[in-house]
């Protein structure tokens, strides 16, 4: 199932919903859940507080649609089937169900997600910082999945602009798949580490490089050559749907490919990441983790730079497509 979140216009103003991204007379169409599930509830009749509880269990918050846990997922899967089988029906109140791309707007599927950590699992990026330097890889590296912890208020989604940081020069891109925590849990073990994802999306985790490199010398950051923005979407897909071991990994710059690899393509797998990641601390749903960057998946490993008025599209197979604009204030 692919989850979005959504902003529809109404007489007081956008609004924002969840919803679903579904195919619908072979185009793609916006689904919105709860009202669709309180439909259904009405027409079975036996909820008398339908509405309530489809509010309840199908919540206009993605973090708290993943703390439902399963039996959320099934009520969206319920929803999903019936708006689908009934195009022409409405919600209890006439509210519209489905909704073109042209009425509904895309945003970050999840706008704040509870955290977010960034690995670097792509033995292939790796190798290409540490050539850049004239250096070996760490033997470390080799053994722990460490990661940074980046700031989840400055998420945007498809469509969305990024605005170019006035102390940098170089601003790249990264070609990342992110995942969610889906499910509560401590000392996770590698075994059991994927029951605890809810599912995954395009993540564009965009550096400031040069200021990047100048934090990192005082041992710590990354800070301002990250936390500016990044951008996630077009939608998040249950972890059942998609398969993280191989998917094809695309960015596209004004329509030209300058990046392909493979979410495969990886030294560390999700379960030890989830496993590291749990040790004597608990992950909680909403939790966001990012890959790192894909082999060749970012303007720094391919000596090629982005510029003011790129566009950027950062394809991963199964999950969909991740456009953004670079906009730079004169």
């Amino acid at each position: 199932m692919k989850f979005v979140t959504f902003e529809i216009p109404t007489p007081l103003g956008n609004v924002s919903r969840v919803g679903a991204l579904a195919e619908g007379k072979g185009r793609q169409i916006v689904l919105d859940l709860a009202h669709g599930y309180a439909a259904l509830l009405q027409e079975e009749g036996a909820e008398p507080r339908f509405r309530e509880y489809a509010d309840f269990r199908l919540p206009q918050d993605m973090c708290e649609l993943m703390a439902g846990g399963e039996p959320s997922l099934q009520a969206a899967r319920t929803a999903q089937e019936f708006i689908l089988a009934n195009p022409a029906r409405r919600g209890p109140d006439g509210e519209q169900l489905t909704f073109s791309l042209q009425e509904a707007r895309l945003r970050a599927p999840v706008p704040r997600p509870v955290t977010f950590r960034d690995f670097l699992i792509h033995e292939g990026h790796k190798t290409a910082g540490a050539r850049r330097r004239n250096t070996a890889i760490d033997p470390i590296w080799y053994e722990l999945p460490s990661c940074y912890k980046g700031n989840r208020l400055t998420i945007i989604g498809p469509d969305d602009e990024l605005k170019w940081p006035h102390y940098t020069e170089k601003l790249d891109y990264e070609l990342e798949l992110a995942m969610f925590i889906g499910k509560r849990g401590k000392d996770i073990t590698q075994e059991d580490a994927m029951e605890h994802v809810f599912g995954f999306s395009v993540l564009n985790d965009f550096s400031a490089r040069d200021i990047q490199i100048d934090e990192m010398k005082n041992w710590l950051g990354p800070h301002k050559g990250k936390d500016f923005g990044t951008a996630i979407g077009p939608c998040l897909v249950t972890a059942d749907e998609f398969d993280p071991t191989d998917a094809v990994m695309i960015a596209r710059v004004n329509g030209e490919e300058w990046s392909r690899g493979n979410a495969g393509d990886a030294y560390y797998s999700w379960n030890k990441m989830i496993e590291y990641a749990s040790m004597e601390e608990e992950l909680v749903p909403g939790e966001m983790f990012g890959s790192g960057t894909v082999a060749t998946g970012c303007g720094a490993d391919l000596d090629k730079w982005i510029k003011p008025g790129d566009v950027l599209e950062l394809e991963i197979e199964g999950i969909g497509i991740l456009k953004n604009k670079i906009v730079r204030e004169i």
